[in-house]
């Protein structure tokens, strides 16, 4: 571990910063570790259920750390979620999102008590009755809809109901009858697919937790030629993630493809040799390596030769030399000669092979050795 140099001391990385991995959106505070980092600023980070996030000010210079448990003003009553972030690193953070410090930022009351953890309690165990409920009602007023999650506020007053529609849809009625049903202040909240996977969470086919539901926030739209870009096979059930959409992570190394990509040849460009003509088969873009065939259509006689070597036989072709062979080095005069690739190996090498059992013809005691009797002989043991 890399050490640095703080007012003398060595100092590595603060233990501080670390929190649970129970929750999602987690965000390690690299600098809890600086003497009043936590005075550069009253503002608070505060997560609540799954991805929720928001931003508050410590009017009250309470002593919060990261992992504290604090009632937090609500529009109306409170709400109840834990501190993730403090200190110099929720700015920045707040700047990442474009959210302003001197607008509609509220107040963090209290560190919670036993008695709002027991009224926080009471509310999320009417969560899960409250989204069958709520799905029951919408299918039988036959709105185009689907309620994914609900979240009751730390007080119990009030509910987000947060729900996935294709189509704009009409849910005032709606809102009626959950406030009859429920006796809580309503907040219908729209969500997309991607958004749904990270409030639920899962394990990506890399093996590791979705980004959405670990570090992303703001998700940017995937489209199918960022994926012909990296030569990623068009493959639906490859491409998709869990919320059927695009995978995020085609986004991350596109950048890193296409200024390889930027190096490479055309694809329609053919090199010529003294021996024969060279198209363009495949490439790998990260390598830097270029295969060719002598047959347009066919994979025949490969080469694989890396990009300075096509630039540099491009260059003489344009200069009307040809040479000898496409590999530099490689011996000259000799013509490629074409290769049937069904040839190669037996055709019947998958067949199963009939093994002939050996019976053992021996009689016991003989020492195991077969001895052949005479007709008479086999006769009397016959008999």
């Amino acid at each position: 571990m890399e050490e640095f140099t703080l007012n003398g001391n060595q100092r590595g990385i603060p233990a501080r910063g670390c929190g649970r991995q129970d929750r999602q959106l987690n965000t390690y505070d690299y600098m809890a570790d600086i003497p009043g980092n936590e005075t550069m600023t009253d503002l608070v980070e505060v997560q609540f259920k799954n991805t929720r996030k928001d931003y508050y000010v410590n009017s009250n210079h309470l002593p919060l750390q990261k992992g504290d448990v604090v009632a937090v003003e609500a529009s109306p009553g409170h709400d109840i979620g834990v501190v993730t972030l403090t200190g110099s690193l929720v700015q920045l953070q707040m700047k990442k999102i474009r959210t302003k410090a001197d607008t509609g930022t509220r107040r963090v009351y209290r560190l919670a008590r036993d008695y709002d953890m027991q009224k926080f309690q009471e509310a999320k165990a009417r969560e899960h009755q409250t989204m069958i409920r709520s799905r029951q009602i919408a299918k039988s007023l036959g709105l185009a809809m689907k309620i994914g999650d609900v979240e009751f506020q730390g007080d119990g007053g009030k509910a987000i109901f947060y729900y996935i529609a294709d189509q704009r849809v009409d849910f005032r009625q709606l809102i009626k009858v959950f406030a009859e049903e429920f006796r809580v202040r309503i907040e219908m909240k729209q969500i997309g697919a991607r958004q749904e996977a990270g409030r639920i969470g899962g394990i990506g086919p890399c093996g590791r937790e979705l980004c959405c539901a670990t570090w992303m926030k703001n998700f940017v739209t995937v489209s199918t030629g960022v994926a012909r870009q990296q030569d990623v096979s068009l493959n639906p059930q490859k491409l998709a993630g869990q919320c059927a959409k695009l995978k995020c992570c085609l986004n991350y190394e596109v950048s890193v493809y296409a200024e390889a990509a930027a190096k490479l040849p055309p694809r329609d460009h053919v090199l010529e040799t003294a021996a024969a003509t060279y198209y363009l088969q495949k490439t790998d873009i990260l390598a830097g390596l270029l295969t060719y065939s002598t047959d347009k259509r066919l994979m025949e006689n490969l080469v694989t030769i890396s990009t300075d070597r096509a630039a540099e036989v491009m260059a003489m072709n344009r200069e009307g030399q040809k040479p000898d062979a496409l590999i530099e080095g490689a011996a000259s005069g000799s013509k490629p000669q074409s290769v049937d690739l069904a040839t190669q190996d037996s055709l019947t090498r998958f067949d199963k092979r009939k093994k002939k059992k050996k019976k053992n013809r021996s009689l016991p005691g003989a020492g195991g050795g077969a001895e052949k009797r005479s007709g008479s002989e086999r006769k009397n043991v016959s008999s």
